[in-house]
């Protein structure tokens, strides 16, 4: 008997059995093959010699038969043609060439889809389903990283604004998988799952981590939208699922400016993950540790010290001290610094700008406890104030020094009002996101009042700017017993959001 009969016999017996793990194992795709399929392989090449070879010798070993067991499952339409494209994709198949290989598995995908949607025998499909669309994002990861190798893709044009990617095409298949599981009604949602939606997150995670590749997050929201409405609860599915949806739900609210949501997702995530899993911790704390410093949260000294932190410490405790001292040069410096990492992390337009309404907040709160008086009165019902003078001419000292400027250590600066030294090729041209405002644009008055007044919108700062005075006045000092607590309140209690719902994260009922 040939290889190729005792294959196809293995699988119609696994078909009977209902054995889908067995299933799983036959259908091959990837090294490391076991002898006997790279036989089988050869085999298919030599005695197909053309499509209606492979038609004929699959529909004769697994003819579709009538009268079956309920407890058996037969040969149907759609599992006779996925054995067909899985004969078509050993017979075509040339190593040298991963493009058309990966063409080939990506049809070969989309028949075991069609295979899986068989509402009765369907389910027998899913573990083939999960090692097929796994090896096809492990293909699609490696063309990713390889443009060299895609080049013959890069000249399609799809008729859309942007070219068709590989990742992309790649993730479309794999969540239409995602589709068809979740929308197996074989369980109650708020059960333990059963049939085809055992694998909604293994589909859902394989599509994120493909969009997150290709840098389409946008194309996750309606995957986590249908997600929260069907879904079962996330708890019921594994650790490592768990861990791997909510750390990319997590970052997809993190790019959508949603930090408090962020937050909370990634550190779910990461108290999930085991401590011997350092990669994994590190992986989720690059997201988590930003987010959290976006709301206030700096990172502590015991979480700086724990091994997972090694390698990025340096790079988020100079972001840390920038943020808790209002320094810009400190902040600018880390920028600039880790620009090239930062940007390679998804990291860099969220950090430059939306850390600097802190900055100024640290800055002022710096500004009064340095110039601020208290009334010698006890009984003095005046409301302490920040002069907003003294806020321009600090600001602009700040400038300065980010454009060369050095101080005079005992030289004269040529200025009267000024106690630095012009660089001597001229003040540096800055890009407009190394300046206080907007590159080398001097701070005025109104640049001033306008910046505090945003911060009092934004809830940073309590109390409200006396225009005709030109001065931050502060509101509840007395109450709060300080006039620093009262007009710079706590930013995580001012930015965290506290509404248990997010968007994405299905939990128990």
């Amino acid at each position: 008997m040939s290889l190729v009969s005792q294959f196809l016999g293995g699988i119609q017996h696994q078909l009977k059995t209902r054995d889908e793990y067995a299933l799983r194992n036959s259908i091959l795709v990837e090294p490391p093959l076991p002898p006997q399929h790279i036989a089988l392989a050869t085999e298919i090449k030599n005695s197909c010699r053309s499509s209606n070879d492979v038609a004929k010798l699959v529909e004769k070993h697994l003819p579709e038969e009538d009268d079956i067991p309920e407890d058996q499952v037969g040969a149907w339409p759609g599992f006779v043609a996925f054995m067909k494209d899985y004969f078509e994709y050993w017979r075509g198949l040339n190593e040298d060439d991963p493009f058309n290989t990966h063409q080939s598995l990506m049809a070969l995908t989309n028949s075991c889809t069609t295979a899986l949607n068989h509402p009765t025998y369907g389910p027998i499909m899913l573990q083939t389903s999960i090692s097929l669309c796994a090896s096809l994002s492990r293909l699609s990861m490696v063309l990713h990283k390889r443009p060299d190798l895609t080049k013959k893709l890069k000249r399609i044009d799809t008729g859309e604004d942007d070219q068709a990617s590989i990742v992309g095409t790649t993730a479309e298949v794999i969540q239409k998988i995602f589709t068809t599981c979740l929308a197996d009604r074989t369980s109650q949602r708020y059960a333990q799952p059963e049939g085809k939606k055992i694998g909604v997150y293994i589909f859902a995670n394989l599509t994120l981590k493909l969009l997150f590749a290709c840098r389409k997050t946008h194309l996750a929201k309606q995957l986590f939208t249908n997600v929260s409405a069907k879904s079962p609860p996330l708890s019921y599915y594994p650790a490592a699922q768990r861990v791997t949806y909510l750390y990319y739900l997590g970052r997809f609210h993190f790019n959508n400016n949603h930090f408090g949501r962020a937050s909370r997702c990634l550190e779910e995530a990461y108290l999930q993950t085991p401590p011997r899993f350092q990669k994994h911790r590190r992986l989720i704390l690059t997201y988590l540790v930003p987010c959290n410093m976006l709301l206030g949260r700096l990172p502590s000294q015991a979480l700086q010290r724990r091994p997972e932190m090694e390698p990025i410490v340096t790079i988020f405790s100079d972001f840390a001290h920038a943020v808790r001292t209002g320094n810009y040069l400190v902040f600018q410096h880390a920028l600039k610094t880790y620009e090239d990492w930062l940007l390679r992390k998804g990291l860099l337009l969220t950090l430059t700008f939306r850390l600097r309404p802190l900055l100024w907040r640290s800055l002022s709160r710096r500004i009064f406890l340095l110039t601020y008086i208290a009334p010698t009165e006890a009984d003095s019902r005046k409301a302490a104030t920040l002069e907003l003078s003294h806020l321009l001419i600090t600001t602009g000292y700040v400038q300065k020094l980010l454009e060369g400027y050095m101080p005079a250590q005992g030289q004269q600066t040529g200025v009267s009002s000024s106690t630095l030294i012009p660089p001597s090729g001229g003040p540096r041209l800055l890009r407009p996101n190394e300046g206080l405002i907007w590159g080398n644009m001097a701070i005025t008055p109104e640049h001033v009042e306008s910046m505090v007044a945003s911060l009092c919108a934004q809830g940073l700062l309590h109390g409200y700017v006396a225009h005709s005075q030109g001065r931050f006045a502060i509101k509840g000092a007395k109450q709060k017993g300080s006039a620093v607590a009262a007009g710079w309140p706590p930013v995580y209690e001012v930015l965290a959001q506290t509404d248990e719902e997010v968007p994405g994260w299905v939990k128990d009922p």
